[in-house]
């Protein structure tokens, strides 16, 4: 696990606003396949949450496993209100019943406002021979408002269920990632996607290794 953590961070690294921090597989499971998956990206924001699933379901077409999209299936009352424990198992029924058998459920867990010096000064390692030198390479302090970088960070958690029958409900794999600093959504989502779906495939889940490193969409 520590080398595919490693790994797949210097895939991402520099190119990215995604970072998979967290990667649990059910010991019980060695290798899951879906046959017919329900994506679901939880947020109020409508227009972010079709580009999501939409996004998310192309790459289900790009390798012919059915998806369908929450928007698709759960209309605006569903979502508006809270849902009791009974609602939700006559969803799972009714999922059932339509032949899923599996959910990907997407959600925005937390988020942190983080404060970070400037680049030049990630070498804090760096000592000065002369009060001279020392105060010229930081004098910027006093006078730029931009010396310290405010920025955000969201935690996000997608989760594998299988729902099928006798295992409703069941976790196959949960992935904690976190997204920094977001400004393009569509940047971000894509490389949210490009995450969870290299995450899957190295765990033999829904997505399957090919026998040569695929490394070439990242």
């Amino acid at each position: 696990m520590k080398k595919f953590l490693s790994i797949l961070a210097m895939l991402i690294s520099g190119c990215t606003s995604t970072s998979l921090v967290n990667n649990w597989k059910n010991p019980e499971i060695v290798i899951f396949d879906a046959n017919k998956v329900l994506l679901v990206g939880m947020t109020a924001n409508k227009d972010a949450r079709v580009k999501f699933e939409t996004k998310l379901q192309n790459e289900f077409d790009k390798r012919n496993i059915e998806s369908f999209r929450s928007v698709d299936l759960f209309d605006v009352e569903f979502t508006s209100s809270e849902k009791s424990e009974e609602e939700l198992s006559e969803v799972e029924q009714l999922l059932l019943d339509r032949d899923f058998d599996a959910i990907l459920f997407t959600k925005i867990i937390g988020s942190e406002n983080k404060q970070s010096f400037k680049e030049r000064m990630s070498n804090s390692g760096r000592y000065f021979d002369t009060f001279n030198n020392d105060y010229l390479e930081h004098q910027s302090i006093y006078y730029e408002d931009n010396y310290y970088d405010e920025y955000m960070v969201y935690q996000a958690e997608t989760s594998l269920y299988c729902i099928c029958v006798g295992k409703e409900r069941q976790l196959i794999w949960r992935g904690n990632i976190d997204i920094t600093d977001p400004v393009d959504i569509d940047r971000t989502i894509d490389d949210y996607i490009k995450l969870v779906v290299f995450a899957l495939k190295e765990q033999d889940l829904i997505f399957r290794k090919k026998l040569t490193n695929e490394v070439t969409s990242l």
